[in-house]
């Protein structure tokens, strides 16, 4: 048993050491430089990424990257395996044993609840460049399973478990369908959840395009009591609907979002009965491990201090601090409706207490392993114990090339070609200048997205 367990640590101990995202550096240093051809060679060619642990994370980057490059069809095979991996997901008892007495990298990444809502997003806006709004649609009630998954298996009303920007999304799209009921209900939805959910939990306020685009629905509807009565909650008593020849709706996928790196805690050990009681006094954790084995009592009576690994995120912020469209003299702001970062903050911070438990009995574990090896040689004791102080790691995979934020906003235009002048500002108060031509015709809607993958210098990396 033991030789076997120092077989398997060994195995690990070398890709071990780094960061994921440090394991797969170059693939994000050319994304991030913006060289898309050659991203995409490199995470092909990547043994990070073809492993089947990282099954999930190859092929949600795969689907981005080639949704960036335009190639929308592509994309979408690559998302659709993706989110069939997340519906056929099994549990690997081996590993799961296995990152016991190693690290949980030898685990299948199974992605964040968030990453499983985003992929599906990208298809929807694959589809919606494709001009196939029932295609679109699909996707959209699949994110409504999703989020009625989410919310059966969360009750705390603290839980990430109701997503306004989704609901949003398909405002837009049932609206682009002409389709002002459901256009209504998912906008009401949405406003909801900004009011209820992100406003506490993100700090983030409903957008103003949503409330624009609710009481157009209502008002196409025929809900003309609702029109009034959401007129007089936003404080715009004089709001009135405006014809136009067509919409664009343009999305700005601004910087990049989080990456997970580690951080260790240092625990003691205290003896209470029948559990070992592991504590830090400084952050006031505990955590009970209950241990009915003599010898294994024996073993764990002897540590005293040890490292645990967990894992965190660190936030890349973007580089630009808004943005703006312009049509003519016409100023439309766009207005942020998804923060990705704060999601995934908040996603790992809701389960942090299952991090801690299963970090704690994996060191446990490993401990005990440790003194009972070493009860029988010294020598094999203390390579064990090098083995296990070396492989003690957190799980650092995450969706790198998710974006930092979402913004938006609509743009009326006219029948024929509208030119636009897209403009992005720099902390020091100039401005990036981008400009687009778009050929509408009456009564379409065009969607459009712009990815910029500028950030600020992080300490980490």
């Amino acid at each position: 048993m033991l030789k076997t367990i120092t077989a398997i640590s060994l195995l690990v101990l070398f890709s071990a050491c780094a960061s994921f995202y440090e394991g797969t550096y170059e693939y994000n240093r050319q994304f991030e430089e913006g060289n898309l051809e050659q991203a995409l060679k490199t995470l092909r060619s990547s043994t990070m990424y073809k492993r089947k642990h990282a099954e999930f994370l190859s092929h949600v980057n795969n689907g981005l990257l080639l949704s960036v490059m335009g190639k929308y069809e592509e994309s979408n095979s690559y998302l659709e395996k993706a989110f069939i991996f997340g519906e056929d997901y099994r549990v690997n008892y081996a590993r799961e044993a296995a990152s016991y007495l190693t690290n949980p990298t030898v685990t299948i990444y199974r992605g964040e609840d968030h990453e499983h809502l985003m992929l599906l997003y990208y298809k929807a806006l694959n589809f919606l460049k494709l001009e196939k709004y029932e295609e679109a649609l699909v996707e959209c009630r699949r994110l409504n399973i999703r989020l009625q998954q989410l919310s059966d298996r969360y009750t705390s009303p603290e839980r990430y478990k109701r997503d306004a920007f989704v609901h949003n999304l398909m405002g837009l799209i049932y609206q682009a369908n002409s389709d002002w009921n459901n256009a209504f209900i998912a906008y009401r939805n949405a406003l909801e959840i900004y009011e209820e959910d992100y406003t506490r939990m993100f700090g983030l306020q409903a957008p103003e395009q949503l409330k624009r685009d609710l009481l157009e629905a209502a008002f196409r509807t025929g809900f003309l009591d609702e029109f009034e009565i959401y007129r007089e909650k936003f404080g715009w008593p004089d709001y009135t609907v405006s014809n136009r020849d067509a919409d664009l709706v343009f999305f700005w996928h601004n910087g990049l979002g989080p990456i997970k790196d580690e951080w260790s805690i240092n625990f003691m050990i205290n003896r209470s009965g029948d559990q070992f009681v592991f504590f830090n006094e400084q952050l006031g954790l505990s955590y009970a491990f209950p241990v009915s084995n003599e010898d294994d009592r024996k073993s764990l009576s002897r540590l005293e201090v040890f490292r645990v690994a967990f894992p965190k995120y660190v936030e890349r912020p973007p580089l630009y601090a808004s943005g703006s469209i312009y049509v003519d003299e016409a100023e439309y702001t766009l207005q942020l409706t998804e923060d990705v970062n704060k999601i995934a903050f908040k996603s790992l911070q809701e389960r942090m207490w299952l991090e801690f438990s299963k970090a704690l009995i994996r060191v446990a574990l490993k401990k005990a392993t440790e003194y009972s090896a070493r009860k029988e040689d010294e020598n094999l004791g203390a390579l064990i114990g090098m083995v296990n102080a070396m492989t003690e790691k957190a799980d650092t995979r995450n969706w790198q090339t998710l974006p930092h934020s979402i913004l938006y906003t609509r743009v009326p235009l006219n029948e024929g070609i509208n030119g636009t002048r897209f403009e992005m500002q720099l902390p020091n108060g100039s401005a990036d200048v981008r400009n687009f031509t778009y050929r509408a015709k009456r009564g379409q809607t065009l969607f459009h997205t712009f990815t910029s993958l500028e950030s600020r210098p992080v300490r980490r990396y």
